[in-house]
């Protein structure tokens, strides 16, 4: 199971779904939504957060965070 978080500078996956319920409604309000094309954009100095490309726009995420989502691809 690879998640966002194991993704590495620009390359991209496919959400797949989440590991947290709860946390899963806060990231869908966001855009990423099962189906959906995310790339990981940049990485801080210390490795949180995480910026992605999801739905169109940029979006940071806390590395706990970016963990919580399932990817394939």
């Amino acid at each position: 199971m690879r998640t966002v978080s194991d993704l590495k500078i620009l390359e991209s996956g496919t959400i797949k779904g989440f590991t947290d319920h709860q946390l899963s409604l806060k990231l869908m309000e966001m855009g990423c939504i099962p189906g959906t094309e995310v790339v990981l954009e940049l990485v801080a100095p210390l490795g949180d957060p995480l910026a992605i490309r999801v739905a169109g726009y940029h979006l940071s995420l806390r590395k706990e965070e970016a963990a919580s989502i399932i990817i394939e691809g």
